[in-house]
């Protein structure tokens, strides 16, 4: 179950991620700069034909938006390239991160403990083995990070960090997703 659902973090050195069609906008075009961000993608394959879709929570595009639309209206490919903006994606298998990730929210208060905004009405996430936080694992990015082909391969699927892909080798021209693991 779940195995065509992908977590991806959008993040980077500079923890500066642009994106548009974001609920927490003031902007006319949704346009915000987050620290990280998260989304799910589910990928599949039929008979040849490519049905991927992104899962937004904070996006004010259709919910699921297909992956093409998403990329064009959401993430808007950067036109000048390699700056403190570029983002990279960290790519993890839903099923593996759902055993693996943790989060004690404490990344939602101030330095005084209190919250900056209510916490989800859920209890906080418990990995499987009983680590309490490892967020900052998943939204540590570095161009260091990126994974070459091999490790894309073998890692999406085994590392409970998954992988890590540029925004170049991420969005292809096409505007599929890239599942050079797949």
């Amino acid at each position: 179950m779940g195995t065509d659902l992908f977590v991806v973090f959008i993040s980077n050195e500079e923890k500066k991620v642009p994106l548009w069609h974001q609920k927490a906008s003031n902007s006319d075009d949704g346009f915000i700069c987050w620290d990280y961000h998260v989304i799910c993608i589910q990928s599949r394959r039929n008979k040849g034909e490519v049905l991927d879709l992104v899962w937004d929570l904070d996006s004010d595009l259709p919910f699921p938006s297909p992956f093409s639309q998403y990329v064009s209206d959401a993430i808007q490919p950067l036109a000048f390239g390699d700056s403190i903006y570029r983002r990279l994606f960290r790519v993890v298998h839903a099923p593996l991160f759902l055993q693996s990730f943790a989060s004690d929210r404490s990344h939602m208060k101030d330095p005084a403990g209190n919250w900056i905004q209510l916490p989800p009405k859920y209890d906080p996430i418990v990995a499987a083995d009983g680590t309490t936080n490892n967020l900052h694992e998943y939204i540590a990015i570095s161009v260091d990070d990126v994974a070459d082909l091999e490790s894309m391969v073998n890692d999406v699927y085994s590392n409970k960090h998954g992988v890590v892909k540029s925004e170049e080798a991420y969005l292809v021209p096409n505007g599929a997703f890239m599942m050079m693991f797949a």
